[in-house]
């Protein structure tokens, strides 16, 4: 919690509920800590789809963070942000020609993850520079839908496919500059990791000489819960750093440049979600604190099942009729579905109407996946800045947001 109860209820009153709040502080901190971990021999490239308030993207690019990018529209946003074309990587799927002309017009530099997108870059970008992201065999994640590598996902070249992709490569005379990969989202511990580029290293010596860099991907996990342990860096960089020394002396490029790519570990902790207890009742045992905190502010537990930290800030104004819950409290929004629950059996003691949850980790995959579902309108996002300052980011829907493209 880096906010104060009083911070709290004063930004709610001045900028409604409920509402992102991110702090500079704790952004710039990870970006500084990852920029540390790898001691120079991983260059970091922020995730944009982890959270793409411009905002927050002109920090990360002033501590020095690269940033990879899924469309078009997220390219747009980053060149708003102050990014230039070789800061920004492109590694879509499954996207049209006219996407792929978008990124070749400015320079970014794309990676092709699949046989077919490569032969679409090769007719539009003839002899021009690519990159392949293959898929290493290897996954790890939170949950089974976040889960990017492996035998059972949509990304990558399988690596039995190499001898076409190099095919097509000659066919259209393109210049292969690097090879990506990404495992999955939310890992905290250093195995998989390390086993995945081992493999793709493998993959590499056997048939790309001459590559300019290698980029291992992500993503690195931050503690959801209290009881679990932080990413071990230093023991990651014990089992990495021996790979890649002995995959250097073999390579013809002794310059080859490593990459990663890390998009929750940089937003996730920065950010806290407020939201209003509007409700609290029993059914047939249960108790349920209704809050305004409904899935299309925050689609991470009723989409992935996914955990987080809730905080009962107290000293609303309760009426008269107001109700105290129990201790063991279910606590859900205000969406039209049974599965709106945002955290379940939690231990909440007192609570009660016009009381605040704090929703903590949500800078991450928070306001970068919430919709006007059921009409609701997307909250506002503020930054705490390092002097203290409550400043907004982006202003809250109105209802006229709602018609405007009509």
């Amino acid at each position: 919690m880096f906010l104060k109860n009083e911070e709290a209820f004063e930004i709610v009153r001045e900028f409604g509920s409920p509402v992102y709040v991110y702090s500079e502080d704790i952004l710039r901190q990870r970006c500084r800590e990852l920029l540390d971990a790898f001691e120079g021999r991983l260059s970091p490239s922020f995730s944009v789809k982890a959270n793409s308030n411009l905002s927050l993207l002109r920090i990360i690019r002033e501590e020095g963070i690269g940033v990879d990018a899924m469309s078009h529209g997220e390219i747009f946003l980053l060149e708003h942000a102050g990014f230039s074309s070789d800061e920004i990587f492109y590694i879509g799927n499954n996207v049209s020609a006219d996407e792929l002309r978008y990124c070749i017009d400015r320079g970014i530099l794309v990676s092709a993850d699949s046989l077919s997108q490569l032969e679409a870059l090769g007719r539009i970008n003839r002899g021009g520079r690519v990159a392949l992201r293959f898929n290493p065999g290897v996954g790890a994640g939170h949950c089974e839908k976040v889960v990017t590598a492996g035998h059972k996902t949509k990304f990558g070249i399988d690596p039995r496919f190499c001898a076409q992709a190099k095919e097509l490569l000659a066919r259209y005379d393109m210049k292969l500059v690097g090879i990506n990969q990404h495992i999955g989202s939310l890992f905290l511990e250093p195995e998989p990791y390390v086993e995945a580029a081992e493999n793709l290293l493998a993959l590499v010596l056997e048939n790309f000489p001459g590559l300019d860099f290698i980029d291992f991907g992500g993503g690195f996990g931050v503690p959801y819960r209290q009881d679990e342990k932080r990413l071990d860096f230093a023991a990651l960089r014990g089992q990495l750093f021996p790979v890649l020394d002995s995959f250097v002396e073999r390579y013809d490029n002794k310059y080859v440049h490593f990459k990663c790519e890390p998009g929750r570990y940089l937003a996730a902790e920065c950010g806290l979600l407020l939201g209003t207890v509007h409700a609290v009742k029993e059914n047939y045992g249960e108790t349920y604190v209704g809050t305004d905190i409904g899935f299309n502010v925050l689609m991470r537990p009723v989409l992935y099942d996914s955990y987080h930290e809730v905080r009962l800030l107290k000293g609303g104004e309760h009426g008269d009729g107001a109700e105290e819950s129990a201790s063991t409290v279910t606590v859900v929004g205000n969406i039209c579905e049974s599965g709106d629950i945002l955290a379940a059996e939690r231990r909440l003691d007192g609570v009660r109407e016009n009381d605040l949850i704090a929703v903590e980790n949500s800078g991450a995959y928070g306001y970068s996946m919430a919709s006007n579902y059921n009409c609701r309108l997307r909250p506002a996002e503020v930054l705490k800045t390092s002097q203290g300052e409550i400043k907004l980011i982006r202003a809250a829907d109105t209802l006229e947001s709602l018609i405007e493209n009509f």
